[in-house]
């Protein structure tokens, strides 16, 4: 039942964290437009006309290339290295939009003058950007880009003849104070320190993304494990489970009801249909009976070709298991006749549906190889109720149900079960095939 190989499950988590990611990046495309259609009229009020005209070619040119990444990455086009090279293109455009010299400025400034602006801080902006993506090394690449970025424009403008170049040692004298004072210099200890502390912040910040992306993918794995549960048990029960490791290494015994449902004659019926009329018949069948299943508790053990088995009580019991899967059956068997009633399927409305309920001792856990486990409800009730729902045909009923199950619903009163029991009849108990002696049943005509 539960055939969830690594490799399977692995590759729904990806594309869970994809999908994630997508989203994230989606997010982070609109912060980073709103945030540049703010800049752009609060540059328009500072910058003396008409200064910020210039700067309007690079909010755009930035606007651009975030989108169209972000559609790039959504296209068959995707290439594993795009971000990367996106990623290089958003610094080395912010390094020239901080340091190159705006020709629309009415006041002539030396080039070195841009690094008086400390535009640097900005570069954190653009990095920080990059953590919602769950892609620690993208973060890195970024930190490394920006910091490539900004030496080269470093050793651009230290080679300018006017360049007047301040050692490490800072102020070490008069003649110090006098450099300082020229609009052609540069703090090389100033530069420097602002690449390493970009490289110091982008392996920080990749780090917690690695964190970041470890608790996502645990979680979209979870979702994963509980979207499958969720195909066979009630939501209550899936999420205990998926909270578990390993919930039935080790098998459990205890009393449980066993529901057993199959259209009767299908082989027959399908060598006169399409392989397409098939399929489309047992999907609305199965989802009519599992939802009846789910309805009242049940678990969906598995589909048995046209059929199905669903147990009440597994894995764990509860004090109305048997109510629940009386109340089921009768209920299963009223919804497919209204289904054949309102099918717009009309080659199925020749069919009848056959249910047999039994109540007793099973044992649960999983069974198979290290390689593949399978969730496996064995016992000789799973075999009382496979047989008694062979024998509807015998008998002449849609549904046959054990009088071990009957007094089981009857023992824990629960409230509205007199209306099901009432609509069952006794009958002259039944020889079940492979089973010595008769048992005891009802019938649902």
């Amino acid at each position: 039942m539960f055939e969830d190989d690594a490799s399977s499950k692995a590759q729904r988590t990806n594309l869970s964290l994809k999908e994630e990611q997508h989203a994230a990046q989606y997010a982070a495309m609109i912060g980073r437009t709103v945030a540049l259609l703010v800049i752009a009229p609060m540059v328009t009020f500072l910058a003396p006309w008409p200064a910020p005209i210039f700067i309007y070619f690079f909010l755009v040119a930035f606007i651009f290339l975030g989108w169209f990444g972000w559609k790039l990455s959504r296209s068959a086009w995707a290439k594993p290295w795009h971000p990367y090279a996106f990623v290089t293109a958003d610094f080395a455009l912010l390094t020239v939009a901080l340091l190159y010299p705006n020709p629309l400025v009415p006041v002539e400034l030396p080039p070195q003058f841009a690094y008086r602006f400390g535009g640097f801080i900005y570069f954190f902006v653009l990095l920080s950007g990059l953590a919602y993506l769950y892609r620690p090394m993208l973060v890195l690449w970024g930190g490394v880009s920006a910091a490539i970025s900004w030496f080269i424009a470093l050793l651009f403008f230290i080679n300018l003849p006017d360049t007047v170049l301040i050692s490490l040692n800072g102020l070490g004298g008069s003649s110090s104070f006098d450099e300082y004072r020229s609009l052609t210099h540069i703090d090389l200890g100033v530069r420097l320190q602002e690449i390493v502390v970009m490289l110091i912040i982008a392996s920080l910040l990749a780090l917690a993304v690695q964190r970041s992306r470890a608790v996502a993918v645990r979680q979209a794995s979870l979702a994963s494990e509980r979207a499958n549960l969720a195909r066979y048990f009630p939501n209550k029960t899936a999420e205990l489970l998926a909270g578990k490791v390993n919930p039935f290494s080790e098998p459990s015994e205890h009393n449980a009801a066993i529901l057993f449902a199959d259209l009767v004659s299908f082989t027959s019926w399908s060598q006169a249909h399409t392989p397409t009329q098939t399929i489309e018949l047992l999907r609305e069948v199965h989802g009519v009976l599992t939802e009846v299943v789910f309805r009242h508790n049940g678990t969906l053990d598995k589909f048995i070709g046209d059929g199905l088995m669903a147990t009440f009580g597994t894995p764990e019991p509860t004090r109305q298991d048997a109510s629940n899967a009386l109340a089921a059956a009768i209920d299963i068997a009223d919804a497919f006749e209204h289904w054949q009633r309102t099918s717009q399927l009309d080659a199925g409305k020749s069919l009848s549906l056959a249910i047999g309920v039994h109540y007793g001792s099973i044992v649960i856990g999983d069974i198979g190889s290290n390689d593949r486990l399978e969730f496996a409800v064995l016992g000789d009730a799973v075999n009382v109720a496979s047989r008694l729902e062979a024998a509807t045909r015998k008998a002449q009923c849609r549904c046959l149900i054990s009088d071990s199950l009957v007094k089981a619903a009857m023992a824990e009163e629960q409230a509205g079960l007199d209306a099901y029991v009432n609509r069952l009849e006794d009958i002259p108990a039944i020889e079940l095939k492979g089973r010595s002696g008769k048992t005891a049943v009802m019938a649902l005509r």
